[in-house]
Formats: C-alpha cells, sequence, structure tokens
C-alpha cells in the first residue's frame, strides 16, 4: 500500500508572537514494515533557523525558530509511505507471557529497539495497581502473549467510551481509567500502564490510521486524524506486534506509523514555546490518500 499524507498544523494568536521556538516531528518511520518514499515539511513565517537530529527511539526531530512578528502559523507536512506488514492471527500461538516477562528482564542491550526500555513507568504512564489488576484479568498464569493482548484491547475497546470532550493531554491517567472515557491517546496509555504493570515491554506509536468514509459518503478534506496505539515485544521470534485498542483490531497496512517512544511525551508531532501572546487557537488538517 502506498499512501500520500498532508498533516496541517495551524495555530493563530490573539496578539502578535515575537518569537517562536518548535520542535516537529512530523516525517514517518522507515522500518517495522515501513518504508517513506518522500517527505518535506513548508513552514510560515519562515524560519531563521532549522537543525534537524534523530533522538534516542530514531524518530527524527526537527528544531525550528522563528523570530518574525506573527499572528498565524502554519506547518504543512507532507509525506509519501509504502506499509506492507502482516499482523499475526488473533488466535495465533505464542510463548507465554511471563516468559516473555522474564526474557525482556534479562536484556542486555540499552538501544532503542531492545525491550528493556519499555517495561518501566514514564512520564504519561505511572504504574498504578487499579490498572495493573485490571490488566491481570487478561493475562492468567501460562497464557499466551498474543492471547492475552488481544483480550486486553478488546476489553479496553468495549469497556471504555471514545470521547473527544471526556479529556486533554493532561489528563491524568487515574482519571482516565476512573471515568472510563477518552481518545485514542487515552486507550493507548492505559493498555501500555496494565502491560508494563505485569513486566512487559510496550511502547507508544503515533501515527495516522487510513478512514474509509460510510458507503454513500463522500470523503472530506482534512477530515483524518492522528492516531494512537500500542506496540508489544512478544518474544525474540515474534518482535514487536501493534495494537490499536481505541478500534480492536491487530495493526496492518491501514496504520502508518509516523514516531515510537514510552508515551505521548515521546511523540508530540509539534510542541514548543512562544512569547506574545495570550491566546491561541490551534487546527489539525489531515489527510491519508491511497495511492496504490
Amino acid at each position: 500500500m502506498i499512501y500520500d499524507i498532508r498533516h496541517v498544523t495551524s495555530y493563530s494568536y490573539e496578539s502578535p508572537v515575537s518569537f517562536a521556538r518548535c520542535s516537529l516531528r512530523l516525517e514517518p518511520r522507515t522500518g517495522d514494515g515501513q518504508q517513506l518514499v518522500s517527505h518535506s515539511v513548508d513552514i510560515r513565517p519562515k524560519p531563521a533557523d532549522r537543525t534537524a537530529r534523530r533522538d534516542f527511539f530514531g524518530t527524527l526531530t526537527e528544531s525550528i525558530l522563528i523570530e518574525t512578528a506573527h499572528r498565524n502559523l502554519r506547518i504543512d507536512s507532507r509525506s509519501r509511505v509504502s506499509v506492507s506488514r502482516q499482523a499475526p492471527g488473533r488466535a495465533a500461538p505464542s510463548p507465554s507471557w511471563e516468559s516473555v516477562r522474564d526474557v525482556a528482564f534479562e536484556a542486555t542491550s540499552l538501544g532503542p529497539a531492545s525491550p528493556i526500555g519499555y517495561v518501566f513507568a514514564s512520564p504519561l504512564v505511572p504504574v498504578q495497581r487499579p490498572v495493573t489488576a485490571y490488566a491481570a484479568l487478561s493475562f492468567p498464569p501460562g497464557a499466551g502473549i498474543l492471547a492475552g493482548a488481544v483480550d486486553l484491547m478488546h476489553r479496553i475497546r468495549t469497556e471504555f467510551k471514545y470521547d473527544p470532550k471526556a479529556t486533554v493531554i493532561s489528563t491524568p491517567l487515574t482519571e482516565v481509567f476512573e471515568k472510563r472515557h477518552g481518545v485514542c491517546q487515552d486507550f493507548a496509555h492505559v493498555m501500555i500502564a496494565g502491560l508494563r504493570g505485569l513486566g512487559l515491554p510496550a511502547a507508544y506509536i503515533s501515527g495516522y490510521l487510513r478512514t474509509v468514509p460510510p458507503p454513500g459518503k463522500p470523503r472530506l478534506q482534512g477530515a483524518d486524524a492522528t492516531h494512537a496505539w500500542v506496540s508489544l515485544w512478544c518474544g525474540a521470534e515474534t518482535g514487536w506486534v501493534g495494537f490499536d485498542p481505541t478500534n480492536d483490531i491487530l495493526v496492518e497496512n491501514d496504520h502508518i506509523e509516523l514516531a515510537v517512544g514510552r508515551d505521548f511525551s515521546d511523540v508530540s508531532p509539534v510542541d514548543g514555546i512562544i512569547v506574545g501572546s495570550r491566546k491561541q487557537k490551534l487546527s489539525v488538517a489531515v489527510d491519508v490518500l491511497l495511492v496504490e
């Protein structure tokens, strides 16, 4: 599958902004059945300085500096990506979750692909007893790790309500878990917290999801959105497997990976600081178009 992706982030400010420094994580990844074909980012007003580096997780992070006074900032990212991956079956055999846990803790590598970096709590995903107990119901003794993760994903999909008005980025995990309301970011954080509470390595993936309009309805321009899901290390032989608790599906060719980290704080597409504005308005428009 080949996709053209356009991701436009627009800020409008109540008063002129005299200075802005932003970090952009907008280049889709290469790897895990995915190949970046092309990528460009147009920024208005034009930055005085642009530098790029790879972070620990391999994500291209571009730092921009804007010194021109402005009341509008527009970041227009365009990418072409080829995706070809196959998920294991939901009922596929897999090693016991206890054996995967033990092997993960014995890992000797500290690199970004090593499971050990995704076992412990992170800034937005604390390990909490109620969440661990909730996840444990899907992982009885000796259960295969794939079967357990599929069951946990399914329970989150059916027992939590998708509600864009229920949370914001800063809503604590405890509140999300108690209310059982949230969005894809929240569902991914809950699943990761439960898995890590059991000692299982789980990463946060940000990216895009191809959406198909209902029969007879036109596809609306800019109606797609960024998405989030979970990548679970299922042992040395199986490797990392993607789980989408928002939709109760394993990750295949409709998901396009943008960045990987421990939680959302590692992968925010755009963040930074500004000087000179009282209020601001943010709008994001995403298009994921199937080319081939």
